[in-house]
């Protein structure tokens, strides 16, 4: 019986030196990857290797490849811009070298491969990472420097520090071609307070499906960021006065919104736009989160004129080696109009030269009750997102 447990126990160190061998040797076998694309998973890394090659303003979402197959000609290329590696200092070379984060550019593709591959190019592990400093400060959150033309977070201009101002278009949880809401707002320690109006510019693009639009006259709106985070945000909304006979004509009877009053059979109003007026107490819980390797996300749930929202943006989003913005928002049933979804996906990387980081174009959509009842698209159109300036 010992003998047979000697032989047991000899034969179990075979085979762990066995597959330690195997392993020790598949790691040695294993090719360097010598040309490859760094995943703009990194802000700091990416800003800190744009500034040493005098690259004004970086940009921590940029096109770098790099390029170590020949020992004396090692290139570093920006945005299409060629560098040689040797113009960076030691240690930023050593971080590049060893970047664990590589889009290998030789890899032979395969019909098979596209499935295979883009499970490991998701990088799962680096899904979910904490905020920046802006994004969670409650005095200097309000900083944002992108420009959405319908929709989505206000653009924030810092004059100094927590003291700025704001625009927007559409209101924070609109989308494509649903409101003539347009607003401006002055910003210091946490505090918001500005006006609204209405461009109609936009929602006279589109002809149909217009009874859940929102339209405003003008009016004021102010707010307060609660200063443990940039986490609550409380404020109130006031329209100014009613709308004059020729625009209550304008939104519900003309000829481009000749839709926009639906009536059921026996002549009652089935659906109609809202014509914004009162006063309004408003709110947003929000968290503030690094998702996918954003600049700036965050989670939310709001209620905006007495309507209540819950949703996420992103923006800048990276995605096996893809960049884009995501907005996504969902309206509950309100007093005065239908529930609806709203998404936006925009994707950058598509235009040249200045607009190759700075712009990102996409479809935005609503979904909601049709005229006839069903569910269906209300509104389908393109969004524009533009980066002024670099990201925080």
């Amino acid at each position: 019986m010992k003998n047979y447990k000697s032989l047991y126990l000899s034969f179990y160190v075979l085979m762990l030196f066995v597959i330690l061998n195997n392993i020790s040797t598949a790691q040695e076998e294993e090719e360097p990857i010598l040309y490859y694309q760094m995943e703009p998973l990194d802000d700091s890394l990416f800003i800190n290797i744009q500034e040493q090659l005098f690259i004004d303003p970086p940009d921590p979402k940029a096109e770098i490849i790099v390029d170590l197959r020949q020992a004396t000609d090692q290139t570093i290329s920006v945005k299409g811009s060629l560098y040689p590696l040797l113009s960076l200092k030691p240690e930023l070379r050593a971080r590049i070298i060893t970047y664990p984060f590589k889009l290998n550019l030789e890899e032979t593709i395969s019909y098979t491969s596209i499935f295979t591959r883009i499970i490991e190019k998701l990088r799962f592990n680096n899904i979910l990472n904490p905020p920046t400093g802006f994004q969670i400060s409650p005095t200097l959150g309000y900083i944002n420097p992108y420009i959405q033309i319908m929709g989505g977070e206000r653009f924030g201009i810092p004059l100094k520090k927590d003291i700025g101002i704001s625009i927007g278009f559409g209101t924070p949880y609109s989308g494509a071609l649903e409101t003539n809401y347009m607003d401006v707002s002055f910003h210091i320690l946490g505090i918001r307070a500005g006006m609204f109006m209405g461009q109609d510019g936009m929602v006279e693009l589109k002809e149909t499906n217009n009874h859940n639009n929102l339209f405003v006259s003008d009016g004021i709106q102010f707010a307060y960021t609660i200063p443990f985070g940039n986490f609550f945000e409380i404020g109130y909304l006031s329209t100014s006065g009613n709308f004059s006979e020729s625009l209550v004509r304008k939104y519900t009877q003309n000829t481009v919104n000749k839709d926009a009053i639906v009536r059921n059979p026996d002549g009652t109003i089935k659906y109609q736009p809202w014509l914004l007026d009162g006063g309004f107490v408003n709110w947003e819980f929000r968290y503030p989160v690094k998702l996918m390797g954003a600049t700036r996300s965050k989670f939310y749930v709001a209620s905006f004129i007495d309507e209540y929202h819950a949703g996420f943006q992103g923006r800048e989003l990276t995605l096996a080696g893809s960049v884009f913005d995501l907005r996504m928002d969902y309206m509950f049933n309100s007093k005065k109009r239908n529930n609806q979804f709203v998404m936006d996906i925009s994707v950058q990387k598509i235009f040249d030269y200045w607009a190759y980081s700075s712009m990102a174009i996409g479809p935005s959509i609503i979904i909601s009750n049709l005229k006839s009842g069903s569910i269906g698209l209300t509104s389908i159109f393109v969004n524009v997102r533009v980066k002024v300036g670099s990201s925080l």
